[in-house]
């Protein structure tokens, strides 16, 4: 990539929760590059201030000094905040989004974009855990993980000059989509995961499976814990494309539901092979891709 990320004296982090104060620690950790940063929980900005993740609480008065502004909150607040602090942004600044969601933060963005003066890319990073906010975020969250980044007003040099700087942070890979195709697979991909775990684990049978329980449980019921007040969000700023994956799950499953009901073991059968001839050769083309 020919895009100098190095060029990047100063950048800004707003909102630092697990993502944020992850990219705040992990661009202190790993570049030379000065970190801004903004929580409204004047707590947390105080925890980053004192434990070194950022070298100074990011205002209006030194927002204009980015050089790359990395906006960590949920899609509403994201679009509020680029909206509200477009006259303050310096030429030039490279301003990503972080959020789960693309169309939701972009679409109402475009008014606001086309007279901005700085540059922008949605962004996602495929990285998390269940728990949330500054006091589980780490350097080193991203290691190996995909960026996802849309471009939208930027320059083929001002985006290489991104993905360097994300692959400096310890991704794996970028990769590069619209903003259609990336809420599409989301919804897949992620949402639809978090929806069948939280359904899952509301089994009566859950409250009493102390014992009974190994790697599958554990797996399948992970992303359970999660943030709702940001969850919620996301999956109503994707309604469309999530509601379409929980449908077709549902008519997959009635179909497993009638042969293990009605005893059918052959066809049932065939259609665990299925399933599981799906996953080999999702797999395998994975790994040819590494």
């Amino acid at each position: 990539m020919s895009g100098d990320f190095k060029s990047y004296g100063t950048a800004g982090v707003v909102g630092l929760g697990l993502i944020g104060g992850s990219m705040a620690k992990t661009i202190k950790e790993r570049t030379g590059i000065r970190v801004f940063g903004y929580d409204r929980d004047e707590e947390v900005l105080g925890s980053a201030l004192r434990e070194g993740s950022i070298d100074e609480a990011l205002s209006k008065d030194n927002i204009g000094k980015c050089d790359i502004l990395l906006i960590a909150l949920y899609p509403r607040a994201a679009v509020d905040f680029i909206s509200g602090h477009k006259e303050l942004i310096s030429e030039g600044t490279m301003v990503i989004d972080l959020c789960g969601v693309k169309r939701a933060v972009i679409k109402p963005l475009m008014p606001v974009l086309s007279e901005a003066a700085f540059d922008f890319i949605g962004g996602h990073p495929m990285a998390g855990t269940e728990k949330t906010g500054y006091y589980n975020s780490r350097a080193g969250l991203f290691d190996g993980a995909s960026m996802i980044l849309v471009p939208v007003k930027n320059s083929e040099e001002s985006l290489e000059k991104a993905e360097s700087f994300f692959m400096s942070l310890g991704f794996g890979r970028t990769v590069r989509t619209d903003m259609d195709v990336h809420d599409r697979i989301i919804a897949f991909t992620s949402q639809l995961a978090h929806v069948v775990s939280n359904a899952y684990v509301k089994s009566p049978t859950a409250k009493v499976h102390d014992g009974y329980s190994a790697g599958s449980y554990l797996d399948l019921t992970r992303v359970a814990w999660l943030n709702e007040v940001m969850w919620s969000e996301l999956f109503v700023d994707n309604r469309e494309a999530l509601a379409d994956e929980i449908d077709r799950l549902i008519e997959d499953l009635r179909g497993y539901s009638e042969l293990i009901r009605e005893g059918r073991q052959e066809e049932l059968q065939e259609l665990l092979r299925e399933g599981r001839i799906q996953k080999e050769m999702i797999d395998r083309r994975e790994d040819l891709k590494r």
